[in-house]
């Protein structure tokens, strides 16, 4: 692994935010893809094939592109890989559906998700301030998703609303799914480089991505293929740039800095495709986000509070 850079707050908060708008610009470009009518499995090879050019690119140029290739785990990150194709699926066809902040909104119930999973699936210990977070949180996504459980409007909009409402259940189970990719990813980092999870991650997307070619992709135009393409290059950018931040600060510090893509989608929504969120967003969105910052400070507390026992008490002179 890495070792941790020296401690520079300012630039590892500079990278997090850019790295938020990157994903921003990811999310408005599958979702002008998905308006398009790009098939979901087409944008997932572009987003993951084209991701591993400037990761290889910076890594070699660092001299540690032998570290994104070497593996102890090759079915950890095959197992990785394969729940995170699955939300890559799931969150492109999420947002092939919804509003650009809708979907991003309801995928911030990811990490909640991730505190009940470490858990189960870690055995972490969850107090009841951790478990309370994660209950309110998810009220916060009921809120957001309650337009999309009336079923009476199926009768007056059609297939329309029927998309709307597929497309937020996608939402939710992506949410899901990333909270998986990200139990195992805490696995992995036992033994494993960032870069080789970020290479492998990329690999195996891309062939899912290309193993749905047979069912018919679509002849890009000049837009879409820049779409496609440039998908691809941010998301690589902003991994590699959420890594980097990493770096320089510790992640209970500037992860809070991971919902300023709310801000972004927000105006990339209403740029690029005239959305602007209903009520139910703006209130749902805001208790699922003071719930996951709560989250955060409450792991930082604990975190600080075993680092003051493992210290022992203070010499008394």
């Amino acid at each position: 692994m890495t070792a941790p850079g020296p401690r520079n707050l300012a630039k590892a908060i500079a990278l997090k935010v850019v790295s938020a708008l990157l994903f921003a610009l990811l999310s408005a470009f599958v979702r002008y893809l998905g308006e398009t009518g790009v098939p979901v499995g087409q944008s997932v090879f572009f987003r993951s094939a084209f991701a591993i050019v400037p990761v290889v690119l910076i890594y070699a140029w660092r001299r540690e592109l032998m570290s994104a290739v070497r593996t102890a785990r090759p079915l950890g990150h095959l197992g990785r890989g394969t729940i995170s194709v699955v939300g890559m699926f799931l969150n492109f066809a999420a947002l092939a559906r919804l509003p650009l902040v809708d979907a991003t909104a309801i995928s911030f119930a990811a990490p909640l998700i991730t505190v009940a999973f470490a858990a189960w699936f870690l055995g972490e210990r969850v107090r009841i301030y951790r478990w309370s977070a994660v209950g309110v949180g998810f009220i916060g996504v009921i809120v957001m998703l309650w337009p999309y459980l009336d079923l009476s409007q199926f009768s007056a909009e059609g297939a329309v609303a029927q998309a709307a409402t597929l497309g937020a259940m996608f939402a939710l189970a992506g949410a899901f799914t990333n909270a998986g990719s990200v139990i195992q990813t805490r696995r992995l980092t036992a033994t494993e480089t960032t870069s080789s999870i970020v290479f492998y991650f990329s690999v195996i997307c891309a062939l899912a991505g290309l193993a749905t070619l047979p069912f018919g992709w679509l002849w890009p135009d000049r837009l879409q293929l820049a779409a496609l393409i440039g998908a691809g290059l941010v998301a690589g950018l902003g991994h590699i740039l959420l890594t980097e931040s990493y770096r320089f600060a510790s992640a209970s510090v500037i992860a809070p800095f991971d919902y300023t893509m709310m801000i972004w989608v927000f105006l990339l929504g209403y740029w690029m495709f005239g959305e602007v969120p209903t009520v139910y967003v703006y209130v749902g969105s805001t208790i699922v986000v003071v719930s996951g910052l709560f989250v955060i400070w409450r792991e930082r507390q604990l975190r600080l509070r075993r680092e003051r026992e493992s210290e022992g008490p203070a010499n008394v002179i």
